[in-house]
């Protein structure tokens, strides 16, 4: 077992199910909306490297106004009706990884707290892919006002979660967001590696745990 942790906390997008598996299904979703998806990422590229700030929607939409010439009302009804309502019907049809759910319970079943940490909210994920009851706290980013990889956000979390960072091992997909996050904060990560990793065999040396898939995972971390 890896010791000296008391929780396992876990990104969700790219992490709970494989990036391509929303890709595919929101292809022509995307291209109907593709003017306001090109600025909205520009957008969210600027806020990833924002330091906190006290209403992260209301500086969200500010920014996202100053792009599109309308306003702030305006941008965030667009930000809300494309983004946080018209994607979660594809979350909700989107398939998790294999052996999560049993990898969260095993976890829970050893005595560890199991937490959430995205930088979307999870209420677009509806029940977790049959996991939401699992989990001892389940946050956004955006509501401690900043996005990952903000030290911040990943220290607010460890404290609304009661447990030290220095105990938390952070599960993630994105490089820069979860794994230089959650470093950077002083808690322990694992990594889940992209077909191309897996297939050359080249773990992340960042990351304290490069894994395959969430019986690996469960395996490192528990025997």
């Amino acid at each position: 077992m890896i010791e000296n942790i008391k929780a396992v906390a876990f990104d969700i997008d790219g992490t709970m199910y494989p990036n391509w598996r929303l890709n595919i299904r929101i292809v022509f979703y995307v291209l109907k909306h593709i003017k306001f998806f090109l600025k909205y990422r520009k957008i969210r590229s600027v806020l990833h490297r924002t330091a906190p700030v006290g209403n992260f929607y209301d500086y969200q939409a500010r920014l996202f106004a100053l792009e599109l010439h309308v306003t702030d009302e305006e941008a965030r009804q667009q930000i809300n009706t494309i983004v946080y309502s018209g994607l979660t019907p594809f979350l909700k049809k989107v398939k998790p990884y294999a052996y999560i759910k049993e990898t969260i319970e095993a976890l829970k079943a050893r005595g560890l707290k199991v937490a959430v940490l995205s930088d979307f909210p999870p209420s677009q994920k509806a029940d977790m892919w049959g996991t939401r009851d699992l989990f001892d706290l389940i946050c956004g980013s955006e509501e401690f006002g900043a996005l990952k990889p903000s030290k911040y956000t990943f220290c607010c979390f460890a404290q609304k979660l009661g447990v030290a960072e220095k105990e938390i091992l952070y599960v993630g997909n994105n490089v820069f967001a979860d794994i230089r996050g959650a470093k950077a904060a002083g808690m322990k990560t694992a990594y889940i590696m992209p077909w191309w990793r897996r297939l050359l065999g080249r773990p992340l040396k960042l990351a304290d745990i490069s894994f395959k898939n969430y019986r690996q995972l469960k395996e490192i971390v528990l025997d």
